[in-house]
């Protein structure tokens, strides 16, 4: 049996926390540890990309759509929603599937 836990995430900070009162958070979750890990290493990773993405905005020649550190934000913060979808409470689905940010979900 998974020993699964509330957690509550913020994910414009990448926090994990499992007490509601600690800090504000945009999603409640259920999940085990090893999938916790997995969340926390793409926010990691997000948070060594945006250090990336510092550095090269300046460079005025790359263009977003043309810069692999932008793609690898995006596909890290997209598999980051896709955990939090996976694993949220109704409320956290249901803003994910308003948000757009995973295409149609069924």
């Amino acid at each position: 049996m998974e020993n699964r836990k509330v957690y509550y995430i913020s994910v414009a900070s990448g926090e994990i926390s499992q007490s509601s009162d600690s800090s504000p958070w945009n999603f409640k979750i259920e999940a085990n540890d090893e999938e916790i890990t997995r969340l926390r290493e793409y926010f990691d990773q997000n948070h060594s990309t945006d250090w990336q993405n510092f550095f090269r905005a300046h460079v005025p020649y790359v263009q977003y759509h043309y810069d692999r550190e932008n793609d690898a934000y995006d596909e890290g913060l997209a598999g980051a929603y896709k955990m939090i979808y996976e694993l949220g409470d109704e409320e956290a689905r249901k803003h994910i599937d308003e948000m757009g940010i995973l295409g149609k979900r069924s």
